[in-house]
């Protein structure tokens, strides 16, 4: 297979899951802050919300360091 071939399949991989990198942060974020209101804290909703908010954050920088990587290209 020809390196731009390969070069063009990995790209193609990385971006297409690019909605993964997106989305697990903030699912994540959700459960665990929910849990942490349910059985550590007793605080609903603050601990869902801050979590959330950090999943939300790092979903974000998934998405900057993405478009660097475009920019690199």
């Amino acid at each position: 297979m020809k390196r731009e071939t390969r070069r063009y399949f990995r790209d193609l991989g990385y971006f297409s899951s690019l909605g993964f990198q997106i989305a697990i942060p903030i699912i994540i974020g959700f459960v665990l802050g929910s849990y942490l209101d349910e059985k550590v804290f007793d605080s609903t909703p603050w601990a869902m919300l801050i979590c959330l908010a950090l999943g939300i954050a790092a979903g974000c920088r998934n998405v900057l360091l993405a478009i660097k990587k475009i920019n690199k290209l």
